[in-house]
């Protein structure tokens, strides 16, 4: 199915979090969750469950984010917009 999404999410997560122990899993009904290894083969639910898109949404937002890659040329853009 379109779980490639989510979990495409889920590594984006590990990557800005240092790798930690993140997982999904998916209900019989296709909604997700997120998952926290916490050790000895335990898991905590980090909140509930959704549908794809707004698995991935959740997902997104969650854990620390990387701030937006600005370039010279978009803030002489932005300059010249606000002067307009």
């Amino acid at each position: 199915m379109r779980s490639t999404k989510a979990s495409a999410a889920v590594e984006r997560l590990k990557a800005r979090d240092g790798n930690k122990p993140y997982s999904m899993v998916r209900t019989g009904d296709d909604l997700f969750y997120l998952v926290l290894g916490t050790g000895a083969g335990t898991q905590e639910k980090l909140g509930q469950a959704l549908p794809l898109d707004d698995f991935v949404k959740f997902v997104n937002s969650f854990g620390p984010q990387v701030a937006k890659r600005v370039s010279k040329l978009d803030v002489a853009f932005e300059k010249q917009l606000s002067r307009k």
